[in-house]
């Protein structure tokens, strides 16, 4: 290869040109003496090394004839100096942080190619849903098809398994705008789990930024998990489905300082990771994982911003799940509402148009706690509101903060200017128990993840009912699946984005693992066999419920305001269907909430600029033992028609239900009930209405 030439090192990566390809990689080697080879493989693994040459740290060279699918590494020259942060390890053939395809050889290590990433995307675009009509799905590539009936053997568990038609079918059936995908960047699982014989299902373990996770392809792992990745985005959004991934740019995989290199630590450790100032030779870790990336470096930042742009331009994704994204804010140490991620993304002309969603938190640090304090422009998951939920329906004094939750969380989303879709709302996510296990264990067994049950929280705030664990006994069977409706229905009811956990509308367990991230198997798998069709049909009712009203996908907050005679924007009432009082509101035994909706106070116009107006919108939540005897409020004559009852394990109401202002009516215990009244009342229609239930009907 005698003919190689100087490259662009503009162009990081290997980039193939159809004739030859560029490799360009960032290495602060030379800084100390030292150097970067570029290694070639061939079949039988004999290794062609040739010299690079650098500018400013990026190393390059031009290769005439290399193309495709040919293997190739880095060697790095310098220092081996532990006290000084330098971790160089001339005798590793180190992966290419921007490697496109990363082929897996063995549990730890893993070969890159030069990709071809031509694809015809034809027509395709994303269905750009507005955040405020947005339902987002979280769910793992494999895990939803890895046992579906009705995808192919060769199929399940892959990225083309998640495209079958008969998993989007039930994905748009469902009436969800969007997956939120567990990682799919390459990733390896960690020493002391493959010491047990398990493995990171999870996959918060990246390796492989720009490289989609090879395990999850069923068309091979050179270069086919690429085109069947990007054939899976364009199936979701021609069923106008978007396409959210969780992404890890906080740590590697590469573990501690001790463990070998891999890529990063052996190209430059001192800018890639944060190292601890007092002892250099160990890491500052705000993640959990023995290491952390330094985003105060350029280099990190750019390898983020290049990352990140791949996914949206060469992969078509709508948007991005930050793990831990308070790392990301740790510019000098602490967290930085100015730091210098936030202002790159929010100028950045591609990625200020994507769905930007945080896990507004990191460990290990004072400071680690920050939801509510992103800037404008991003998404929280808001765990206040699943805290709340959860605890309000197990019989906490809940009621004051349940109203903060139900009306989007104004207490933590307005002072920075945002609206209620700043806010992520979810009762359950991946990183804990199911919706099932919520209401079916009060204590967590994570015996199978090999660590004594040490791992996962100890305060799921959740309820057994009575039982711990699986029971026939059939009061403690039913009130288990009403109070799931209860949560859902409570979930969705909530101002703010809704997110469903993958799973749970079909009635999937963990057998009560609440950290099941190393169960590769039917722990996590979705068991389609033993859906609950009912359950299923209840998630739908309630997502159509809040797709077709506006007054529960507001853009502003709700305030309370509204001049006579007509009614306030929101009013809240008691068991009785009284105005909330002080007194209520801060009783440690109130478990019921009513709230009113106006219909013709909502936002004025539609995201597009359409007028709208909606109903009426009566929610009713009894969290209590006992019935409540409720007098139903609102405008004179208005006739109520009941949408959702939570005793109903289809959440359809019975025929007729309904009833009109000033009637008394009786709500059940531990039920959820959801009526609406048009806008003006319909002339005539007075008569023939139920109770909204019996004195006996709960």
């Amino acid at each position: 290869m005698t003919d190689t030439r100087p490259g662009d090192p503009y162009r990081l990566g290997a980039t193939w040109d159809g004739h030859g390809t560029n490799f360009a990689v960032y290495s602060s080697a030379g800084a100390y003496g030292g150097h970067v080879t570029l290694c070639l493989l061939d079949e039988d693994g004999h290794e062609s090394r040739l010299a690079m040459s650098a500018d400013c740290d990026i190393w390059h060279l031009y290769v005439p004839g290399v193309g495709p699918g040919r293997r190739y590494g880095f060697r790095a020259t310098g220092p081996h100096d532990p006290g000084r942060g330098l971790l160089f390890s001339p005798g590793t053939l180190l992966l290419d942080p921007y490697a496109r395809i990363m082929r897996p050889l063995g549990p730890r290590t893993a070969a890159c190619l030069v990709a071809d990433t031509a694809f015809d995307w034809g027509d395709d675009r994303g269905p750009g849903t507005h955040w405020s009509r947005t339902v987002l799905y979280e769910t793992h590539v494999k895990g939803i098809s890895a046992t579906h009936p009705g995808v192919p053997p060769a199929l399940r568990g892959t990225y083309a398994g998640l495209a079958h038609p008969a998993v989007l079918g039930h994905l748009t059936d469902l009436g969800v705008t969007a997956v939120e995908l567990l990682p799919v960047h390459q990733h390896l699982s960690e020493p002391s789990l493959l010491a047990r014989g398990l493995t990171n299902y999870w996959g918060y373990s990246t390796i492989g930024f720009f490289a989609p996770h090879a395990a999850y392809s069923a068309s091979g792992d050179r270069g086919g998990q690429i085109t069947e990745f990007k054939r899976m985005v364009a199936a979701l959004h021609a069923a106008g489905i978007e396409v959210i991934l969780d992404v890890v740019y906080n740590h590697t995989a590469e573990g501690g300082p001790a463990d070998p290199a891999l890529s990063f630590r052996g190209l430059a450790n001192e800018t890639y990771y944060r190292l601890d100032p007092a002892d250099r030779s160990r890491y500052i870790d705000t993640t959990g994982t023995r290491n952390t990336l330094d985003v105060g470096r350029p280099e990190v930042l750019r390898l983020i911003l290049d990352s990140l742009r791949y996914w949206v331009t060469e992969m078509h994704v709508d948007g991005f799940r930050f793990d831990l994204a308070a790392t990301l804010a740790r510019q000098y140490g602490y967290v930085d509402r100015l730091a210098a991620f936030f202002h790159l993304l929010h100028q950045d002309p591609v990625l200020n148009r994507t769905k930007l969603i945080a896990e507004p938190w990191d460990v290990g640090a004072p400071d680690s706690y920050q939801v509510g304090r992103f800037p404008a422009g991003w998404a929280e998951w808001n765990d206040r509101c699943r805290d709340t939920l959860r605890d309000f329906w197990r019989g906490r004094p809940a009621v004051a903060d349940l109203a903060r939750r139900l009306t989007g969380s104004a207490d933590l989303y307005a002072v920075g200017r945002r609206g209620p879709d700043a806010s992520v709302n979810f009762v359950t996510c991946h990183d804990g128990k199911t919706l099932t296990d919520l209401v079916t264990y009060e204590r967590k067994y994570n015996h199978a993840n090999g660590e004594d049950n040490r791992d996962g929280t100890n305060d799921d705030r959740a309820a057994n009912h009575g039982v711990e664990g699986p029971t026939d006994d059939p009061a403690v069977t039913a009130l288990r699946e009403r109070q799931r409706r209860n949560l859902l229905a409570t979930l969705l009811l909530s101002q703010g984005v809704t997110m469903l956990c993958g799973g749970d509308e079909i009635g999937r367990t963990q057998g009560g693992n609440n950290n099941a991230y190393c169960q590769d198997n039917a722990t996590s798998w979705y068991d389609w066999k033993s859906a609950r069709p009912e359950l299923t049909a209840f998630v739908r009712r309630v997502v159509a419920l809040q797709r077709d009203h506006p007054a529960l996908r507001r853009r502003t907050f709700l305030t309370g305001a509204g001049e006579p005679p007509g009614l306030p924007d929101i009013a809240w009432f008691d068991h009785e269907g009284r105005p909330m009082t002080t007194g209520r509101w801060e009783d440690p035994s109130t478990r019921f909430l009513g709230f009113l909706l106006a219909g013709d106070r909502v936002d004025p116009l539609t995201p597009e600029g359409a007028p709208q107006r909606d109903d009426d919108i009566l929610v009713l939540l009894n969290a209590g033992d006992d019935p409540a005897e409720f007098t139903v409020p609102g405008r004179p004559g208005a006739v109520y028609r009941v949408v959702v009852d939570t005793t109903a394990p289809d959440g359809a109401p019975a025929a007729g239900a309904g009833a009109k202002t000033g009637d008394r009516c009786v709500v059940p215990a531990r039920t959820v009930l959801v009526a609406t009244a048009p806008l003006p009342a319909a002339e005539g229609v007075t008569e023939g209405f139920t109770a909204l239930f019996p004195a006996d009907g709960g």
